[in-house]
């Protein structure tokens, strides 16, 4: 049932609602990092931006372009990272037939440097990990 708040806008449900308080406790308290995965274009060539945001918790921020770096010596997808901010950092993946792969590949190395305690918010992101995407890697001529 679709629930109201006194000002309007929709009620979010009890489940959402603790996770997000639990995910905002995580960037106060833990070395945790979130990344939102946004699709920036999606016409070919298709690319996709990963807004890295590191918790209070974390004061040294190298390990974000130590593990970028050896990523992108293994990677076939092209990706750049820029500093945004003083704890923000935007990864630009550029296209590449493994573009939804090598993503996937580098999200895993940042959890795995944390010990699995980072955020990932999919945002517009079309990639399914479960399962592959005809649509992330082929276009498809509308005639």
């Amino acid at each position: 049932m679709v629930e109201f708040n006194p000002d309007g806008s929709l009620k979010l449900p009890e489940h959402i609602v603790k996770e997000k308080d639990q995910n905002k406790d995580r960037l106060k308290t833990q070395r945790c990092i979130k990344i939102k995965r946004e699709l920036v274009s999606v016409e070919s060539p298709k690319k996709c931006v990963l807004h890295l945001t590191l918790s209070e918790g974390i004061s040294d921020d190298r390990f974000i372009d130590t593990i970028h770096k050896e990523f992108s010596e293994k990677a076939s997808v092209p990706s750049r990272i820029l500093k945004v901010g003083d704890r923000k950092f935007e990864v630009h993946i550029g296209t590449d037939f493994r573009r939804c792969s090598d993503c996937r590949t580098l999200r895993c190395q940042y959890r795995e440097f944390l010990d699995g305690n980072m955020i990932d918010v999919k945002g517009g992101c079309t990639f399914e990990d479960d399962n592959f995407n005809y649509e992330d890697y082929f276009d498809y001529l509308i005639y």
